[in-house]
């Protein structure tokens, strides 16, 4: 007899009951729309949420040459014939899984157009090459994610598409429990994670003005885990901060001598 196993959980640090609406929404079969900046936790919470709630995920990282076809599938040719293989957002509606598209304004137009049927009363998906309409089962939940940060004028989602979504805002977390994320994921103890979360906090000030943006809880936790094995903090710093961060020599040397005040 074949004995399913649950797959682990990865750890998520809830921060203003998004896991309550987004089990809501699930059981509803309601999609979600995820806002918030880029290493602020928004694609490990759907992966949390997948495990927890026990579904398959499709994650798919959208990009300015995201077709339509690259969700749903295409015909390919294998040994002389013609096959028609399913992409990830099929996969997901035939499987009752769920289908995550990080950072969706992203993809080209025709990707919207044929996620419409999917986020209303419908929940269909219709396969204009096989002349399939898939109705989504039970299970099945549609989640993409943006930054508004990043919007402009050529790449905003429109109205008509951000209103048939759910919606939940995110940021990084506090200063406490961003250190205790920080600490437990790279191992390095909380008293000299609490020097970086601070560092970090003064140049998310920054960003905007001198940055495009602020320091990630990705970043923070990349560098913790250099100074865990043994990297001098100076040079964790410099590989996994102010590198990532801008290719300005002036802001680079501005980064470091803000980095002197918190370490020096």
């Amino acid at each position: 007899m074949n004995m399913h196993t649950p797959r682990p959980i990865p750890r998520y640090h809830e921060i203003a009951q998004e896991c309550a609406l987004f089990e809501t929404a699930h059981a509803q079969g309601l999609p979600l729309l995820l806002k918030g900046p880029t290493g602020c936790g928004k694609t490990r919470f759907v992966e949390h949420m997948a495990a927890r709630l026990d579904r398959p995920l499709y994650t798919v990282a959208c990009h300015d040459d995201l077709s339509a076809a690259d969700l749903i599938g295409r015909y390919l040719l294998k040994g002389g014939d013609t096959h028609w293989v399913d992409g990830p957002l099929t996969r997901a509606v035939r499987e009752g899984g769920i289908c995550y598209l990080d950072e969706i304004v992203e993809a080209r137009k025709d990707v919207t157009v044929v996620l419409h049927p999917l986020t209303d009363n419908r929940r269909m998906l219709m396969i204009d090459r096989t002349g399939e309409e898939l109705v989504a089962p039970p299970g099945f939940m549609l989640v993409a994610s943006y930054n508004p940060g990043y919007q402009n004028v050529l790449k905003r989602l429109k109205p008509s598409t951000r209103q048939r979504f759910l919606s939940a805002s995110f940021d990084f977390p506090n200063p406490e429990p961003e250190s205790a994320i920080v600490a437990q994921e790279s191992g390095l103890d909380a008293s000299r994670v609490r020097p970086l979360v601070r560092l970090a906090g003064h140049i998310r000030a920054l960003s905007g003005m001198d940055l495009e943006e602020g320091v990630s809880t990705r970043l923070l936790i990349y560098t913790a885990s250099l100074i865990h094995r043994g990297m001098p903090i100076e040079s964790a710093l410099e590989a996994a901060i102010i590198e990532p961060l801008t290719d300005e020599e002036d802001i680079k040397q501005a980064l470091r001598d803000l980095i002197a005040t918190i370490y020096g």
